[in-house]
């Protein structure tokens, strides 16, 4: 198979965010492609998960399927307001006029990760790109002509190029022998999905239509607490103290306590959905394997932690910026440009996701911190918020990690 044979399809394992945008970014650029996945067809996709769409992700999405941006722009929400408390004391409050920006798109919009994904089904659908179902990866053969790929349902497929998009546990990663580097927080997190009242909308709740963030909070025991609006609900994280037992922490009975401390006793039936983590910062040693014809791209290729919601938007970037390199390899004349092509891919999303990993390991690390200079800097801030804004400003942005732009052209700050 030469490189400028293109009849096959570009094959991508993985039907989640990065695999399907991988599959409507090669659509997008005349390259045909078909999506393998592991999962059932019917499979629960429960949970809010990445709930933070950037205004760099929502055009990277429109661009490659017009209208898909503006249609999770019109099911998500923009919240207004930003709000640091201290020990129970407020330290940073702001709210803006027009919180979305004056573009096309917001800065962001607010939404479950599975209305995200019923959008990106319903574009893949349109199009005809086929998901394969009960089809995941089993085994991987690179050569310098292409890939021979086994799957779980007794399927053999050749294909110019792979993206491996399969998630953390990437059997594609495993396949070309790549390996993750890095480690894990020391805290564990609660996540918690909490359902709005009565089918309110979110400016109709009794809580203020805001992103809270309190540090030691004592309706949570001390611990941090971040509250979050989405569309059709409310994401509430605590992070565990370092003696805490996470299981008992995310138990039903205590997990009905924190939200009636926090939220209110009229939330307590709404909870949805509760999960525990510890999160990992850890990176693919390859993000391509030696013949250049399998590319590494989301959570196959990297995991962090989801300070400045890094997660899914740096994901998105990946699979983008895969299609792309492979269209431009699939129809180079020589060999040599296509390896180049698909190896500067490489280097560009390695370099990316080191910056994203760092820029979230500075947010974990604060978040985690107890050495004194940490907590010294955290309490002379707080007590300097009454009088100087921008002290009550720094512990409102220092969770989310630094907002400059990675060291390199890329979508946006991912």
């Amino acid at each position: 198979m030469s490189s400028t044979d293109i009849d096959q399809p570009v094959l991508v394992a993985g039907a989640g965010p990065t695999g399907m945008t991988a599959a409507l970014a090669l659509h997008a650029r005349g390259i045909p492609a078909a999506i393998l996945e592991a999962d059932s067809e019917d499979r629960d996709r429960a949970g809010s998960r990445a709930i933070y769409v950037h205004g760099s992700t929502l055009k990277t999405l429109e661009r490659n399927y017009p209208g898909l941006g503006k249609d999770l722009v019109d099911e998500g929400l923009v919240w207004p307001t930003r709000r640091t408390v201290w020990r129970g004391k407020d330290v940073f409050k702001r709210t803006y006029d027009n919180p979305g920006g004056s573009g096309e798109f917001p800065h962001f919009t607010s939404l479950p990760q599975v209305t995200t994904e019923k959008y990106m089904h319903e574009a893949l659908e349109e199009l005809g790109i086929d998901i394969h179902w009960d089809a995941g990866v089993e085994s991987v053969e690179s050569t310098p002509d292409g890939v021979h790929v086994e799957t779980a349902d007794g399927r053999e497929w050749e294909t110019p190029y792979l993206i491996g998009a399969d998630g953390g546990g990437s059997a594609v990663r495993n396949e070309i022998g790549s390996e993750f580097e890095g480690d894990q927080s020391e805290n564990s997190f609660i996540i918690v999905d909490v359902e709005t009242l009565d089918g309110n909308t979110i400016e109709e709740e009794p809580i203020p239509f805001e992103r809270l963030f309190h540090y030691d909070a004592p309706e949570a025991g001390g611990r941090n607490v971040m509250l979050v609006p989405f569309s059709g609900g409310w994401r509430l994280d605590i992070q565990c103290l370092g003696d805490d037992d996470p299981e008992e922490i995310a138990s039903d009975e205590q997990m009905r306590e924190f939200v009636r401390e926090i939220m209110g006793e009229e939330y307590v039936d709404n909870i949805q959905w509760t999960s525990t983590y510890k999160f990992l910062q850890v990176i693919a040693d390859s993000f391509v394997d030696e013949h250049r014809r399998v590319l590494l791209a989301g959570e196959a290729a990297h995991l962090l932690a989801p300070f400045g919601a890094r997660g899914m938007n740096s994901c998105v970037a990946d699979a983008d910026e895969a299609a792309s390199a492979v269209a431009v390899a699939a129809r180079a004349r020589r060999d040599a440009v296509a390896r180049n092509e698909v190896e500067l891919y490489a280097a560009r999303r390695e370099r990316a996701a080191e910056y994203n990993i760092d820029a979230a390991g500075q947010a974990l690390d604060y978040l985690q911190g107890d050495t004194p200079v940490t907590v010294l800097r955290k309490e002379v801030a707080a007590s300097l918020a009454d009088h100087f804004e921008s002290a009550g400003e720094y512990l409102d942005d220092a969770p989310y990690g630094p907002h400059d732009a990675p060291p390199i052209a890329a979508t946006g700050n991912y």
